[in-house]
This record gives C-alpha cells, sequence and structure tokens, in this order.
C-alpha cells in the first residue's frame, strides 16, 4: 500500500464497469492495518479524544510489533490486507500468515527502500515460523484493543454505505456510482480520478474494481501496489463526533437513513409476507407499503417474487445485515 499529493488515474474499460462492485461488509484486515496507520500518526481530533486515547492505555507490548512493520507514513506491506469476507480475526490472518515465502520477501524489501529494518523485520523477511507466530500473536493483541470493541460500529457505518452505494447503482448504474462515491473521486469517462499520495495508473483490464469503505482509512482512498487478483480501492467514511466516543442511538440512525416509514416497513418483513400483510403490521396504507418496497427493491434490501396470484417479499442478505447493526 502506498500513502503523501497526486493522483490516481483507474482506466476503466467496459467490462470493468460491469465487474466494479461495493464490498458486502467492512474488510477486518484493512481496518485492523489502517487504524494502527492511523494510531501512529498521533493525530488529535477525535481519535485523540477518544479511540486513540483508549488505545494507548490498553495497548499490551505484544502489539508493538506491528509499528515495524506499519509505518506513521507512507507504505505498508500488500499482504497485510487480503480482501475477503472475514469477521473473525483467525480467518482473516490465515492468508497473512501463510503468504508464499516470495510474495513476502518482494513487500518487506519494499518496506525496507524506505527505513532500516529491524531484526525482527529481517527474520520474517526470509519466512522463520517463529516470526511469523508473533506477527499473529500482535495483530491478536492489536485487534482485541483496538478494533473488536469498535466492530459493531464498524459493520454499522459499512451497511449504511452500501444501501447509499446500492440506492447510487439502482438510479443510474456503475456510472452514477462512481460520478457521486466520494469527494475524493472524480469520473470522467473512461477514467476515475483519485486523489491520492503520489500520481499514479491503475488498469483494471477488465478484472473490475472492488470497492471497499472504511471506517478507519482516513483522507484520501487507498490501493495496493500489486493486484495479483481484481484490484481494490478503500475510500474514507465520513465520521461524526460519536463515532468513537458515547453511545450512538442507531435505530434512529436507520430511521434518518430510510426514512421512519421506510425503515418500520423493512424491520416489519418477517420471513416470506405479501403486501397487504407489510401493511398491516407496519400500519400503513397498502399504497405506501408498495412504494416504500420498489424503493427498498432498488436498494437491494429486498426481493420479491410470485407465488400464486400474490407478490410475496424477503429481506435480502444485505436488508437482514443493516437490521442486526442498526439494533442497540
Amino acid at each position: 500500500m502506498s500513502s503523501e499529493g497526486g493522483t490516481l488515474r483507474v482506466h476503466l474499460t467496459g467490462e470493468d464497469l460491469c465487474r466494479t462492485c461495493i464490498a458486502d461488509g467492512p474488510a477486518l484486515m484493512w481496518e485492523i492495518t489502517l487504524s494502527r496507520h492511523w494510531l501512529q500518526r498521533n493525530s488529535g481530533g477525535l481519535l485523540g479524544e477518544g479511540w486513540r486515547g483508549s488505545v494507548v492505555r490498553n495497548l499490551p507490548r505484544s502489539a508493538e510489533l506491528l509499528v515495524d512493520l506499519i509505518p506513521p507514513r507512507g507504505y505498508f506491506p500488500d499482504f497485510l490486507t487480503p480482501h475477503g469476507p472475514f469477521t473473525e480475526v483467525t480467518a482473516a490472518l490465515d492468508p497473512v500468515l501463510s503468504v508464499p515465502k516470495t510474495r513476502l520477501r518482494q513487500d518487506l524489501e519494499r518496506l525496507a527502500q524506505n527505513r532500516r529494518p529491524s531484526f525482527w523485520i529481517r527474520e520474517l523477511t526470509e519466512g522463520g515460523r517463529g516470526a511469523l507466530t508473533r506477527l499473529g500473536n500482535s495483530f491478536h493483541a492489536y485487534h482485541q484493543v483496538a478494533v473488536a470493541p469498535f466492530w459493531k460500529r464498524i459493520q454499522r457505518h459499512v451497511a449504511h454505505e452500501h444501501v447509499r452505494a446500492s440506492a447510487l447503482m439502482a438510479e443510474g448504474g456503475t456510472e452514477a456510482l462512481l460520478s457521486r462515491l466520494s469527494p475524493t473521486m472524480r469520473w470522467r469517462y473512461p477514467i476515475l480520478e483519485v486523489d491520492y499520495p503520489v500520481d499514479r495508473e491503475l488498469r483494471p483490464g477488465g478484472r473490475g474494481l472492488v470497492l471497499i469503505p472504511s471506517f478507519f482509512c482516513r483522507d484520501r482512498p487507498i490501493t495496493l501496489v500489486w493486484h495479483d487478483q481484481t484490484p481494490v480501492l478503500v475510500y474514507p467514511l465520513e465520521h461524526r463526533p460519536l463515532d468513537f466516543v458515547g453511545t450512538v442511538d442507531y435505530g434512529k440512525a436507520l430511521d434518518d437513513l430510510l426514512g421512519n416509514s421506510r425503515a418500520t416497513v423493512l424491520e416489519a418483513i418477517s420471513g416470506d409476507c405479501n403486501t397487504s400483510e407489510l401493511a398491516r403490521r407496519a400500519g400503513v396504507l397498502t399504497s405506501s407499503a408498495s412504494q416504500h418496497l420498489a424503493v427498498l427493491r432498488r436498494a437491494g434490501l429486498v426481493a420479491s417474487r410470485r407465488q400464486g396470484n400474490s407478490v410475496v417479499h424477503t429481506v435480502t442478505p444485505l436488508g437482514t445485515s443493516l437490521l442486526r447493526v442498526s439494533q442497540p
């Protein structure tokens, strides 16, 4: 990962546009690694007052090894941030700790170009089992203090962003999404211009682009140095004063996101139900329920199918995820 101002130009073909998508949920290893990156910046503001202070007070010594791998600025190794549907840190670390030795050495030698490697990093470069074990233990210890206590908030933020992005896609497809995804990005067909530390060109070549909204990404989007698989672009979510401290009323946040009536309709769908039954549960007119369902379908939160003489509705996995993380 490269991270100090220029422009990243992502050249997207028609095939790339068809294959561009938003990640289904938060990318755990990205959140862990970027939070460590942010912690070392010694920034004030929200993190200085809330999250950062808590982490610094409780961080165990075993987590300090990550300082050698994740500097406050600049490159940190690509192999630390595999993208996948991981919600549990042990599973997320599996591809990190089983990285091929050639790739491990390649990333760590690039890291050594900008800073003198410690003895532990030199040992890790050789792929030593003991060094990899210490790496896993350090990530576990850091995750327990810095990310696990905030995981529900991270999930909520990403789920809300997924709903917003799905609505943009429903309105005008991938180009509408890219045009309005983030103030750090500008879509001018066929190039997505992204605020970035340096000038760089990225050509997915038909593989598409995975857009990953991130709670701990700060200021500007981030991508990998190497793109062996589908390229990824991690971009920052906006934060509010209560995102790191205190209690947030996420039930109200769901109402704010969807509107009170539409949120009630989504919450009222339990199993399969037809429009009339749903309207009765939600306490709205059948015509209003139909209008809300149309919007929820376009956002990917509800699926509808004909069954006999009626249409039945079901909450999609995305809708279920949004409802789950909206609970206190």
